[in-house]
C-alpha cells in the first residue's frame, strides 16, 4: 500500500483528500503545516501539498523536502489561474501540480505518475549501486523492500549510520550499498574490524601514529580514518571497540578531527562513518559496556537488517544467485537448483542467516558436476566432511543443517508419495531422484508401506 503525505491548513480539504486516497487503496498521512510535514516524511512515497499556507508555503516546503530526500515526488495544489505559481513550483523541484478545484481523474493520473517516478528513481539508484558492487541485491520481500527503500533515501545524506542485525545477515553488504549510493561513491571505502585488533593497537590503527610513538613504531603510519578521508569508513563489530578508544572516536565524529598516537597535532578529516554490530548497543550502553554518548552519536539513524527467517520469500532468489556465482567461479556450466530443493531451503531456519545459506550452496556447487542440483545432491554435500569445520557451525541447542534438511526431506517425500497414490516411480520423477534412491529414503524415514 502506498503512503502519501497530505499537507494543507484546510481541514475540509484534508478530509476530502484522505477519503479520495482511501478509495484508491492508499494511506494518507496528515500534516497541517509545512513544518509539521517535515516531521512525517519517513516511510511516505509521495507528498501532496497546498501552495498557500501560513508560514512555510508549498514552494518552500518542496525545497525543504528535497534537501532531505531528492527522490521524493511532491505534487502541488494551486488555486485556479495560478499558472505562474505552478511554473515556479516545477522549477523549485515539484513533480507536478493540480489546480483546485481539481478533476478526480486528472488528480489520480498525476498521483500514479508520481508514484511510478518514485519507484523508478529508487530502482535506478539501486541498479547503479549494484553495478558498482558487481552483483545484484536480492530483496523482493516486504522486510527487505522497506530496508532497501530506506537505504535509497538515506544513502545520499551525509549522516552517521548504525547497522544492526544478527551475525551473517549481510550488514557489511548493506554498508557497501550505502557507500555506492552516496555522493562519496568515487572516494575510498575503508573497513576496520574492531574485534580483530588488540585493544592497545586499536587507537593507532584507527588514527595513525607518529614515528617512535611506541615500541616498534619505526616510522609514522596513517590510520584508517586518514585512509578513508573523503570517503566512507565502515566500523565492523563496533561493540568490540575498547572503552579507552571510544572517547577519541566520539571526538572524530563530532569535530571531524583525529590525533595520531604520539603526535602533538590534530588533523582534519572528512569521513562518513557507518558502524555495524550484532550486539544490542542500547543495552550495552545501559550496562556500562559501551559509552552512551557514543551510541547516540553513532545511531543518528539505525538500520536493522532482518534475519533470513524474517524474509524467507527471498531464499530461492538468494540461493539461485549464489549457485550462479559459484558455478562461474568453479567453471561449471548450466547449474540450476531444482524447485524441490529451493522449497526445502526456504523451509529451513538458517540460524547462520545469509552467510550460512551461501556457504551451503557454495559447497553443494563445488561438489557437483554442474547441471541440475536437487535434494539428493544437496543432502550428500551437507553430509560430506567440511574443509572448514567452523564454516557452518550453528548456535548451541539448534538442529544441525543436516538434521533440519532431513526433516524437510521426509516431509516432502511423504507428501509426494501421498499425492501420487503411492506410485514410487512417479514420486521419484517429481522429486528429481532415481527410484532406488527414493526406496532407500522411504526405508530410512519409515515411510515404506508395511
Amino acid at each position: 500500500m502506498s503512503r502519501l503525505l497530505v499537507v494543507d491548513d484546510d481541514s475540509g480539504m484534508l478530509v476530502s483528500l484522505r477519503g479520495l486516497l482511501a478509495s484508491r487503496g492508499q494511506e494518507a498521512v496528515i500534516a497541517r503545516s509545512g513544518q509539521e510535514a517535515l516531521d512525517h516524511l519517513d516511510g511516505v512515497d509521495a507528498v501532496i501539498t497546498d501552495f498557500a499556507m501560513p508560514g512555510m508555503d508549498g514552494v518552500q516546503l518542496v525545497k525543504a523536502i528535497h534537501d532531505r530526500d531528492e527522490s521524493l515526488p511532491v505534487i502541488l495544489l494551486t488555486a485556479h489561474g495560478s499558472e505562474r505559481v505552478a511554473v515556479q513550483a516545477i522549477k523549485s523541484g515539484a513533480y507536478d501540480y493540480v489546480t483546485k478545484p481539481f478533476d478526480v481523474e486528472e488528480f489520480s493520473v498525476v498521483v500514479d505518475r508520481a508514484l511510478e517516478a518514485r519507484t523508478l528513481r529508487v530502482q535506478n539508484r539501486r541498479l547503479t549501486a549494484e553495478k558498482v558492487l558487481g552483483h545484484s541485491i536480492v530483496g523482493e520481500g516486504p522486510a527487505m523492500r522497506r530496508l532497501l527503500d530506506t537505504i535509497s533515501r538515506v544513502a545520499p545524506k551525509d549522516i552517521t549510520l548504525l547497522i544492526s542485525g544478527e551475525t551473517g545477515t549481510g550488514k557489511e553488504l548493506i554498508a557497501s550499498l550505502i557507500h555506492a549510493q552516496s555522493h562519496r561513491a568515487e572516494r575510498p571505502l575503508v573497513r576496520f574490524n574492531c574485534a580483530a585488533i588488540p585493544g592497545e593497537l586499536a587507537e593507532a590503527e584507527l588514527f595513525g601514529h607518529a614515528r617512535g610513538a611506541f615500541t616498534g613504531a619505526v616510522q609514522a603510519r596513517r590510520g584508517f580514518f586518514a585512509e578513508a578521508n573523503g570517503g566512507t569508513l565502515v566500523l565492523d563489530e563496533i561493540g568490540e571497540l575498547p572503552l579507552a578508544v571510544q572517547p577519541k572516536l566520539l571526538r572524530a565524529l563530532q569535530e571531524g578531527e583525529i590525533q595520531p598516537v604520539g603526535a602533538g597535532r590534530l588533523e582534519r578529516v572528512d569521513v562518513r562513518v557507518v558502524a555495524c554490530t550484532h550486539r544490542d548497543l542500547a543495552n550495552e550502553a545501559r550496562a556500562g559496556r559501551f559509552r552512551e554518548d557514543l551510541y547516540y552519536r553513532l545511531a543518528v539513524l539505525e538500520l536493522v537488517v532482518p534475519p533470513l527467517r524474517g524474509h524467507r520469500e527471498d531464499i530461492p532468489a538468494l540461493a539461485s544467485g549464489f549457485a550462479r556465482r559459484y558455478a562461474e567461479r568453479f567453471g561449471l556450466q548450466d547449474v540450476r537448483l531444482l524447485p524441490e530443493l529451493l522449497d526445502a531451503l526456504q523451509r529451513l531456519d538458517w540460524p547462520g542467516n545469509v552467510r550460512q545459506l551461501e556457504n551451503a550452496v557454495a559447497r553443494t556447487v563445488a561438489l557437483s558436476t554442474g547441471g541440475e542440483i536437487g535434494l539428493e545432491a544437496f543432502a550428500a554435500a551437507s553430509a560430506a566432511p567440511a574443509a572448514d569445520p567452523d564454516a557452518e557451525a550453528l548456535p548451541e541447542g539448534t538442529l544441525s543443517l543436516r538434521e533440519q534438511l532431513e526433516a524437510v526431506e521426509r516431509s516432502l517425500i511423504g507428501r509426494t508419495i501421498a499425492a501420487v497414490g503411492g506410485n514410487q516411480s512417479e514420486a521419484a520423477r517429481r522429486l528429481g531422484m532415481n527410484r532406488g534412491s527414493l526406496i532407500e529414503r522411504l526405508k530410512k524415514y519409515g515411510l515404506m508401506p508395511g
